[in-house]
């Protein structure tokens, strides 16, 4: 089979269609973190007057567009591989290395975060878990909530790319990847 069937391509097309919606959704999170630092900075080199909230806002808007844009990354390309020997390696032998990562690391260890961080973000709910960072002490639980967030979204766009991977195999040829990152 040399070319995708339309089912197999229209499910890798709607999954990295809604990866990239989340993906520029979560860049959006860059202006209330700029902004953030930006009041910050005035507020206390300007007017002498900080904020107890300025740090708390960056570290936990800064760490949610980290992990939320994760997923993205992986749409694009972007995530960091050795590249001495993969650049040599046929397309079909690199579609079997990438399904065979997928299916005996990725999947697994995301299922785990996934179900492991639910626990922590429920109990963090129940007993209004406060960050102890600043004297703001901010509740806790929606920023440890995007953990579980990040794994079922990493979760969903590997389905993608393990089935791109499946693609090489079964074709010897690469499914076009989209490494242009847009924003």
């Amino acid at each position: 089979m040399n070319v995708a069937s339309a089912g197999f391509a229209s499910i890798i097309a709607a999954i990295d269609r809604f990866t990239g919606w989340v993906g520029r959704a979560v860049a959006w999170l860059m202006v209330p973190l700029v902004g953030g630092v930006f009041y910050e900075v005035v507020a206390r080199y300007v007017f002498d007057a900080p904020t107890i909230w300025a740090f708390d806002v960056t570290y936990i808007l800064y760490g949610t567009i980290f992990m939320l844009g994760a997923s993205y990354t992986l749409l694009k390309g972007a995530h960091i591989r050795t590249d001495i020997l993969w650049e040599k390696f046929p397309d079909r032998r690199k579609g079997w290395i990438d399904l065979i990562a997928y299916i005996v690391f990725f999947f697994p260890a995301l299922a785990m975060i996934f179900v492991s961080s639910i626990d922590d973000v429920w109990q963090s709910f129940q007993i209004g878990e406060t960050s102890e960072q600043t004297a703001w002490r901010p509740i806790i639980w929606p920023f440890k909530g995007v953990v579980p967030l990040t794994a079922l979204l990493l979760l969903i766009q590997g389905v993608s790319e393990a089935m791109k991977s499946l693609y090489a195999v079964r074709t010897g040829r690469l499914y076009a990847k989209v490494e242009k990152i847009e924003v």
